[in-house]
Protein backbone atom coordinates (compact mmCIF):
# COMPACT_ATOMS: atom_id res chain seq x y z
CA UNK A 1 0.00 0.00 0.00
CA UNK A 2 2.84 2.39 0.82
CA UNK A 3 4.63 1.56 -2.44
CA UNK A 4 1.58 2.21 -4.59
CA UNK A 5 0.38 5.25 -2.67
CA UNK A 6 3.64 7.17 -2.35
CA UNK A 7 5.94 5.76 -5.06
CA UNK A 8 3.72 4.58 -7.92
CA UNK A 9 1.18 7.32 -7.02
CA UNK A 10 -1.77 5.06 -7.65
CA UNK A 11 -4.52 4.01 -5.29
CA UNK A 12 -5.47 0.34 -5.05
CA UNK A 13 -9.21 -0.16 -4.71
CA UNK A 14 -11.45 -3.04 -3.63
CA UNK A 15 -8.94 -4.46 -1.18
CA UNK A 16 -10.49 -5.82 1.98
CA UNK A 17 -7.92 -5.25 4.71
CA UNK A 18 -7.58 -3.51 8.03
CA UNK A 19 -4.52 -1.76 9.37
CA UNK A 20 -3.04 -3.45 12.42
CA UNK A 21 -3.71 -1.51 15.59
CA UNK A 22 -0.72 -0.54 17.66
CA UNK A 23 -0.99 -1.58 21.33
CA UNK A 24 -1.54 1.28 23.75
CA UNK A 25 1.11 1.10 26.46
CA UNK A 26 1.14 3.18 29.61
CA UNK A 27 4.54 4.67 30.43
CA UNK A 28 6.63 3.24 33.24
CA UNK A 29 7.06 5.74 36.09
CA UNK A 30 9.46 5.81 39.03
CA UNK A 31 8.49 6.86 42.54
CA UNK A 32 10.39 9.57 44.39
CA UNK A 33 12.17 6.95 46.51
CA UNK A 34 13.21 4.98 43.43
CA UNK A 35 14.59 8.09 41.72
CA UNK A 36 16.55 8.98 44.86
CA UNK A 37 17.98 5.47 45.09
CA UNK A 38 19.14 5.55 41.46
CA UNK A 39 20.71 9.00 41.90
CA UNK A 40 22.65 7.74 44.91
CA UNK A 41 24.14 4.95 42.81
CA UNK A 42 25.21 7.10 39.86
CA UNK A 43 28.58 8.80 39.46
CA UNK A 44 28.67 12.61 39.37
CA UNK A 45 28.57 13.16 35.60
CA UNK A 46 25.90 10.52 35.01
CA UNK A 47 23.93 11.71 38.03
CA UNK A 48 23.79 15.17 36.42
CA UNK A 49 22.54 13.68 33.15
CA UNK A 50 19.82 11.79 35.04
CA UNK A 51 19.01 14.99 36.93
CA UNK A 52 18.46 16.82 33.64
CA UNK A 53 16.24 14.03 32.33
CA UNK A 54 14.13 13.94 35.48
CA UNK A 55 14.27 17.64 36.37
CA UNK A 56 13.77 19.09 32.89
CA UNK A 57 11.93 16.36 30.97
CA UNK A 58 14.51 16.03 28.20
CA UNK A 59 15.05 13.05 25.96
CA UNK A 60 18.48 11.42 26.37
CA UNK A 61 19.64 12.62 22.93
CA UNK A 62 18.54 16.16 23.79
CA UNK A 63 20.41 16.08 27.10
CA UNK A 64 23.65 14.76 25.60
CA UNK A 65 23.46 17.29 22.74
CA UNK A 66 23.31 20.29 25.07
CA UNK A 67 26.03 22.88 24.53
CA UNK A 68 27.25 25.51 26.98
CA UNK A 69 25.45 28.27 25.07
CA UNK A 70 22.10 26.47 25.57
CA UNK A 71 22.11 27.05 29.34
CA UNK A 72 20.79 30.38 30.59
CA UNK A 73 21.40 30.73 34.31
CA UNK A 74 19.84 34.21 34.46
CA UNK A 75 16.43 33.17 33.13
CA UNK A 76 16.81 29.62 34.54
CA UNK A 77 16.00 28.05 31.22
CA UNK A 78 17.47 25.48 28.84
CA UNK A 79 17.26 25.78 25.07
CA UNK A 80 16.72 22.54 23.16
CA UNK A 81 17.87 22.87 19.56
CA UNK A 82 16.42 20.67 16.84
CA UNK A 83 14.52 18.29 19.10
CA UNK A 84 12.14 15.61 17.92
CA UNK A 85 10.33 16.58 14.69
CA UNK A 86 13.07 19.26 14.24
CA UNK A 87 11.43 21.55 16.80
CA UNK A 88 13.27 24.03 19.03
CA UNK A 89 11.92 24.76 22.49
CA UNK A 90 12.77 26.08 25.95
CA UNK A 91 12.34 24.21 29.20
CA UNK A 92 12.91 25.07 32.83
CA UNK A 93 16.25 24.89 34.66
CA UNK A 94 15.69 23.69 38.26
CA UNK A 95 17.58 25.44 41.04
CA UNK A 96 18.96 22.08 42.20
CA UNK A 97 20.89 21.65 38.96
CA UNK A 98 22.43 25.13 38.74
CA UNK A 99 25.57 24.50 40.84
CA UNK A 100 26.26 21.02 39.39
CA UNK A 101 25.90 22.44 35.88
CA UNK A 102 28.29 25.29 36.65
CA UNK A 103 30.87 22.80 37.94
CA UNK A 104 30.41 20.65 34.83
CA UNK A 105 30.86 23.68 32.57
CA UNK A 106 34.11 24.58 34.35
CA UNK A 107 35.29 21.02 33.74
CA UNK A 108 34.40 21.33 30.04
CA UNK A 109 36.29 24.62 29.80
CA UNK A 110 39.44 22.95 31.12
CA UNK A 111 39.13 20.18 28.52
CA UNK A 112 38.50 22.75 25.80
CA UNK A 113 41.56 24.78 26.80
CA UNK A 114 43.70 21.64 26.64
CA UNK A 115 42.32 20.82 23.18
CA UNK A 116 43.11 24.33 21.95
CA UNK A 117 46.65 24.06 23.29
CA UNK A 118 47.12 20.91 21.21
CA UNK A 119 45.76 22.55 18.06
CA UNK A 120 42.22 21.19 18.20
CA UNK A 121 39.17 22.45 20.08
CA UNK A 122 36.45 22.14 17.44
CA UNK A 123 33.12 20.76 18.67
CA UNK A 124 31.43 18.30 16.34
CA UNK A 125 28.40 19.60 14.45
CA UNK A 126 26.16 18.62 11.53
CA UNK A 127 27.65 19.45 8.13
CA UNK A 128 25.35 22.42 7.53
CA UNK A 129 26.29 23.98 10.88
CA UNK A 130 29.97 23.27 10.31
CA UNK A 131 29.95 25.09 6.98
CA UNK A 132 28.04 28.04 8.41
CA UNK A 133 29.73 28.38 11.82
CA UNK A 134 33.11 26.76 11.20
CA UNK A 135 34.99 29.51 13.04
CA UNK A 136 32.54 29.65 15.91
CA UNK A 137 32.78 25.93 16.66
CA UNK A 138 36.09 26.58 18.41
CA UNK A 139 34.42 28.96 20.86
CA UNK A 140 33.67 27.73 24.36
CA UNK A 141 29.92 28.22 24.03
CA UNK A 142 29.67 25.58 21.30
CA UNK A 143 31.29 22.83 23.37
CA UNK A 144 29.14 19.97 24.57
CA UNK A 145 28.32 19.95 28.28
CA UNK A 146 28.95 16.20 28.37
CA UNK A 147 31.99 15.72 26.10
CA UNK A 148 33.40 12.37 25.16
CA UNK A 149 36.69 11.33 26.72
CA UNK A 150 38.54 11.19 23.41
CA UNK A 151 38.73 13.28 20.27
CA UNK A 152 37.55 11.67 17.04
CA UNK A 153 37.41 12.25 13.29
CA UNK A 154 34.13 13.69 12.05
CA UNK A 155 32.47 10.94 9.96
CA UNK A 156 31.37 13.28 7.14
CA UNK A 157 33.64 16.32 7.12
CA UNK A 158 36.87 14.67 8.27
CA UNK A 159 38.07 17.21 10.85
CA UNK A 160 39.28 16.26 14.34
CA UNK A 161 36.61 17.15 16.89
CA UNK A 162 35.21 16.26 20.29
CA UNK A 163 31.74 14.75 20.28
CA UNK A 164 29.41 14.24 23.23
CA UNK A 165 29.06 11.10 25.34
CA UNK A 166 27.40 8.17 23.63
CA UNK A 167 23.93 7.10 24.71
CA UNK A 168 25.20 3.61 25.48
CA UNK A 169 27.62 4.98 28.10
CA UNK A 170 24.76 6.47 30.10
CA UNK A 171 22.57 3.40 29.59
CA UNK A 172 25.29 1.15 31.03
CA UNK A 173 25.67 3.27 34.17
CA UNK A 174 21.89 3.61 34.55
CA UNK A 175 21.40 -0.16 34.31
CA UNK A 176 24.05 -0.67 36.98
CA UNK A 177 22.48 1.95 39.27
CA UNK A 178 19.00 0.44 38.90
CA UNK A 179 20.37 -2.99 39.73
CA UNK A 180 22.17 -1.69 42.82
CA UNK A 181 18.96 0.07 43.87
CA UNK A 182 17.10 -3.27 43.63
CA UNK A 183 14.43 -1.81 41.37
CA UNK A 184 12.51 -4.52 39.53
CA UNK A 185 10.96 -2.17 36.97
CA UNK A 186 12.49 -1.71 33.54
CA UNK A 187 14.40 1.55 33.85
CA UNK A 188 15.60 3.44 30.78
CA UNK A 189 16.62 7.04 30.16
CA UNK A 190 13.09 7.76 28.88
CA UNK A 191 11.63 6.56 32.18
CA UNK A 192 12.88 9.78 33.79
CA UNK A 193 11.01 11.84 31.17
CA UNK A 194 7.81 9.91 31.90
CA UNK A 195 8.34 10.46 35.63
CA UNK A 196 8.93 14.19 35.06
CA UNK A 197 5.59 14.62 33.30
CA UNK A 198 3.74 12.52 35.87
CA UNK A 199 5.17 14.47 38.83
CA UNK A 200 4.19 17.80 37.23
CA UNK A 201 0.58 16.67 36.75
CA UNK A 202 0.46 15.29 40.29
CA UNK A 203 1.62 18.69 41.57
CA UNK A 204 -1.17 20.47 39.72
CA UNK A 205 0.70 21.77 36.65
CA UNK A 206 -1.57 22.60 33.73
CA UNK A 207 -1.46 19.93 31.02
CA UNK A 208 -0.80 22.57 28.33
CA UNK A 209 2.32 23.64 30.22
CA UNK A 210 3.46 20.02 30.44
CA UNK A 211 2.86 19.64 26.71
CA UNK A 212 5.02 22.70 25.99
CA UNK A 213 7.84 21.57 28.27
CA UNK A 214 7.90 18.09 26.73
CA UNK A 215 7.70 19.44 23.18
CA UNK A 216 4.64 17.40 22.21
CA UNK A 217 2.84 18.49 19.04
CA UNK A 218 -0.45 16.80 19.95
CA UNK A 219 -2.06 17.24 23.37
CA UNK A 220 -3.27 13.62 23.14
CA UNK A 221 0.33 12.47 23.50
CA UNK A 222 0.56 14.33 26.80
CA UNK A 223 -2.84 13.13 28.01
CA UNK A 224 -1.50 9.59 28.42
CA UNK A 225 0.12 10.74 31.66
CA UNK A 226 -3.28 11.52 33.15
CA UNK A 227 -3.91 7.76 33.13
CA UNK A 228 -0.71 7.22 35.11
CA UNK A 229 -1.63 9.89 37.65
CA UNK A 230 -5.06 8.32 37.98
CA UNK A 231 -6.96 11.59 38.27
CA UNK A 232 -9.85 10.08 36.34
CA UNK A 233 -10.55 7.75 39.23
CA UNK A 234 -10.03 10.37 41.94
CA UNK A 235 -12.39 9.81 44.84
CA UNK A 236 -13.30 6.29 43.75
CA UNK A 237 -13.25 3.86 46.65
CA UNK A 238 -12.74 0.15 46.18
CA UNK A 239 -15.56 -2.11 47.49
CA UNK A 240 -13.05 -4.11 49.53
CA UNK A 241 -12.04 -0.97 51.41
CA UNK A 242 -15.68 -0.38 52.28
CA UNK A 243 -15.95 -3.97 53.50
CA UNK A 244 -13.02 -3.97 55.90
CA UNK A 245 -12.91 -0.30 56.99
Amino acid sequence: MFLYRYVVRKEITNLKYHNAKLPKRLPNVLSNNEVTAIFNNLLDEYKLIAGILYGCGLRITEALSLRIKDINFDSKSIFIFNGKERKDRYTLLPNTLINPLKKQIEYVKRIHTDDLNHGYGIASAPTALYRKYQGALKLCGWQYIFPSQHRCTHPYDGYICRHHLHVSAFSKHLHRAAKLSQIDKRVTAHTFRHSFATRLLENGTDIRTVQELLGHTDIRTTEIYTHVVGNRRAGTKSPIDCLFN
